[in-house]
């Protein structure tokens, strides 16, 4: 296979992997509480982030002067957000969750203006206003269907991209030199630890009651969406510029919406469907270098 072809296999591969863990999550809280979910999710990936980590030699401890992040992120960066997002898919569709999810470009965008100082292009500029204004359209229109449980579900989600995007800046800032499978491994485990204790606590977990799409649900979301998801996107990352691998933001969202509307028959309003498409260009303005309008504006000059 040329190089070519492999990354579109991994492009391919990650906006199938995004596209269908939406769908995964959604099954999954049918006879599984949500915190449990997570937690068993976690607790399956870990042992393969481990070994996935030795076999590259990548250590599983972050850096000694930056321990204390490992908490960090295993709170703010897993238990937490993914328990969100998995609690609001209890009340609104994955469709509309994924849609909700693919604002974290413009999330990251806003965040890094406001931790790390960055000066945003007019392009980015633009498409972040058009990005979050599409959005709210979409949620009011979809909202108006579903009313308070909408509410519910989509501040779940919202709250769940806010903490990532300001996650990933600090991070970022920080932690730049911690390897992908270091970031993930441990923190991935002692998220598992804390969401079980917490759903001990807190949740009703029937194992009797536990179906066998509900917990086949669990074991795709942790084998192949927090590992095959994490390593694919990794190497798409070195494999492609970040604008191409950005672009997968643009595709899992439609993944998602085909998968809930060819099984579950739930479809976003005809409003909502227009209303997607200055969404997702939005989204790529944003995460669109800055060189690609310097060089045209450079050409327009010449002409």
């Amino acid at each position: 296979m040329n190089s070519k072809s492999f990354t579109v296999l991994l492009f391919l591969s990650v906006c199938l992997i995004w596209g269908t863990t939406w769908f995964a999550m959604e099954v999954a809280v049918h006879t599984i509480p949500p915190i449990f979910a997570t937690a068993l999710r976690f607790f399956l990936a870990a042992p393969v982030l481990f070994a996935l980590a030795k076999a590259l030699n990548q250590p599983l401890m972050f850096p000694k002067e930056k321990r204390g992040w490992v908490v960090i992120v295993a709170l703010m960066y897993f238990a937490i957000p993914f328990t969100l997002m998995i609690y609001g898919e209890q009340y609104i569709s994955s469709g509309l969750a994924s849609i909700i999810f693919a604002n974290m470009p413009v999330a990251v965008m806003l965040m890094s203006g406001l931790f790390l100082g960055l000066r945003l292009a007019k392009h980015q500029i633009f498409g972040l206003l058009t990005a979050v204004v599409s959005l709210c359209l979409i949620i009011g229109n979809e909202m108006q269907m579903g009313g308070d449980d909408y509410l519910t579900g989509t501040v779940s989600l919202g709250l769940a991209v806010l903490i990532h995007a300001v996650m990933y800046v600090l991070v970022q800032k920080h932690c730049k030199e911690v390897q992908v499978l270091t970031y993930n491994a441990v923190p991935c485990f002692l998220a598992s630890m804390f969401l079980f204790a917490v759903s001990a606590m807190t949740e009703n977990v029937v194992v009797e009651a536990i179906s066998w799409n509900s917990l086949s649900a669990v074991v795709y979301l942790g084998f192949a969406a927090s590992v095959g998801g994490i390593v694919a996107y990794f190497k798409l990352g070195q494999v492609s510029t970040p604008f191409q691998a950005s672009i997968c933001f643009l595709i899992f969202p439609v993944v998602a919406l085909l998968i809930s509307a060819f099984i579950n028959g739930e479809m976003l309003s005809e409003q909502s469907l227009i209303l997607m498409l200055p969404l997702l260009f939005g989204i790529m303005l944003t995460k669109m270098p800055k060189r690609v309008f310097k060089q045209q504006r450079a050409i327009n000059a010449a002409e």
